[in-house]
């Protein structure tokens, strides 16, 4: 493809959490303010790939990427939370990538990336323990950001400034969005790395939020999934602890908007409050990410975090109280240190009977920098192999059971997909994208005929695989561009049928 002189083209490749798609997404609007086009790898100057830095996993699927892109003849560029925590340690470590870049970098991006495109070398940063940097009010960092002038002027696509703050331009479509609520992480618990390099817990304010909802919505969002490192913490900073409460609603009332999902809650800090919001509010879907990690009480102490299975039991019982069939899933972490036969048997004993519908499992390994790789009493890795094992089958076996316990209920399905053959494929309230299974359609609304992409469809459970479900089509509870007479005529023979 002939190229005009001055053209710059790159490549945004994002690996990792959805709180780095929304960082992708915020680069690529710097960058697309600034004058640089969008592409796909294979056309690019630079590629610019935002790594993942969390787990030993991940960190490898970095690297593989990183020199993966290499290959392709273009300039390539780290950043992300795995440039962040290594710094010039990657860049000497991996003399395949052109640059490495650290998140005080993002702000002028665009510049960083001229000067890699025209051969300049750039000195990685050291890295630091970004806990111990003073952190800033949403307000100070909000004005300090750069703004980018001519909004009128920008490319389509590109969100306006929810005040003076970056730009965000959408890398996938689809009617499902992150939204973060905040950056950074107060807690310390002992396996996790993610405060040193993401630093202080930062809110966003409300109405910057609640912008950018609404931006999200006009560009066919219908989803929003709210992310952070701990959600349940969203407005402490700000003076009010349960702000939460009062953004969900607003979210929710948001047009266009049919669902908000609240991700990344910590047990210890999920208020009754909170509960009774996500639970009962109309449009916030019953939806419960809790970060379990254990529920053994040795466990947990040594990892820093607070609970027990009964304490957990509690809290899932109060969600159920006010929102019955409401989703929950959480992940476990086997074989931290002085983890022993007792503790695996409670784990066990909680996770049979909390009726979980997603679960996630790890065999504990150690993290640079954290307080658990210094612990005494670490497990045998062929002892955590085994733990883990035991752990996963019985995690598939009950989730398995969980999906089957909804056959016959009726859910509401946001559809993401149409296959070839009419099929759609969407997914209930108590999924969360791309973690939690999915809903496979069958039939069509009597009266608005085959689901289409961004319908709200509700639906009979009919069977399930694993986590995902079968279900036929009753009716269409929300489509874009239908008068609401219309609507309630699809969904009466929901109300006929029973």
């Amino acid at each position: 493809m002939p190229r005009n002189a001055g053209d710059r083209r790159v490549a945004l490749v994002t690996l990792g959490c959805a709180r780095n798609e929304v960082d992708s997404e915020e680069l690529a609007g710097r960058l697309a303010g600034d004058g640089w086009e969008l592409v796909d790898a294979s056309d690019a100057d630079v590629v610019l790939v935002n790594t993942c830095g969390f787990v030993e996993q991940a960190k490898k699927d970095s690297v593989d990427t990183l020199l993966a892109a290499s290959d392709g003849g273009a300039k390539v560029v780290a950043a992300g939370c795995m440039a962040e925590r290594y710094g010039n340690e990657l860049a000497t470590a991996l003399p395949e990538a052109d640059a490495v870049l650290g998140f005080d970098d993002y702000a002028s991006i665009s510049d960083r990336l001229d000067r890699v495109l025209a051969g300049e070398e750039l000195t990685a940063h050291t890295p630091r323990d970004r806990r111990t940097l003073l952190p800033i009010s949403p307000v100070e960092r909000s004005a300090a950001d750069v703004a980018v002038p001519g909004h009128a002027e920008l490319p389509a696509g590109l969100a306006p400034a929810s005040g003076p703050r970056v730009l965000r331009r959408r890398l996938e479509g689809g009617p499902v969005a992150p939204l973060k609520l905040a950056s950074g992480c107060d807690r310390r618990c002992a396996f996790c790395a993610i405060p040193s390099f993401r630093g202080a817990f930062v809110s966003r304010r409300p109405t910057e939020i609640v912008e950018e909802a609404r931006w999200l919505a006009s560009q066919g969002v219908r989803e929003l999934v709210l992310v952070s490192e701990n959600s349940s913490s969203y407005g402490k900073d700000l003076g009010d602890p349960r702000l939460l409460e009062a953004l969900l609603p607003e979210l929710a009332a948001v047009p266009g908007i049919v669902r908000v999902r609240v991700s990344y809650l910590q047990p210890a800090e999920t208020r009754p409050s909170l509960i009774e919001v996500i639970a009962t509010t109309p449009g916030v879907v019953p939806y419960f990410d809790l970060s379990f990690q254990h529920s053994s009480e040795p466990v947990l102490r040594r990892m820093r975090r607070f609970g027990s299975t009964e304490r957990f039991l509690e809290l899932l019982a109060t969600a159920r109280r006010l929102a019955p069939e409401a989703g929950v899933r959480s992940n476990f972490i086997v074989g931290f240190p002085g983890e022993t036969k007792a503790d695996v048997a409670e784990l066990a004993r909680f996770l049979t009977a909390a009726r979980l519908d997603a679960i996630g499992v790890f065999g504990y390994s150690d993290e640079d920098g954290t307080e658990a790789a210094t612990l005494t009493g670490k497990v045998r890795r062929d002892t955590i192999d085994r733990r883990f094992d035991r752990i996963s089958r019985l995690a598939e076996e009950l989730t398995a059971q969980r999906a089957e316990e909804r056959h016959g209920t009726i859910v509401e399905v946001l559809v993401e997909s149409v296959g070839d053959d009419g099929v759609a494929e969407g997914r209930g309230e108590h999924q969360a994208p791309e973690v939690d299974g999915s809903v496979t359609l069958h039939g069509e609304c009597p009266v608005l005929g085959r689901p289409a992409v961004g319908d709200l469809v509700r639906a009979r459970v009919t069977g399930s695989l694993g986590v995902d479900l079968e279900a036929e089509v009753l009716g269409v509870v929300d489509r874009v561009g239908v008068e609401p007479e219309l609507l309630a005529r699809a969904l009466a023979p929901v109300g006929s049928g029973g």
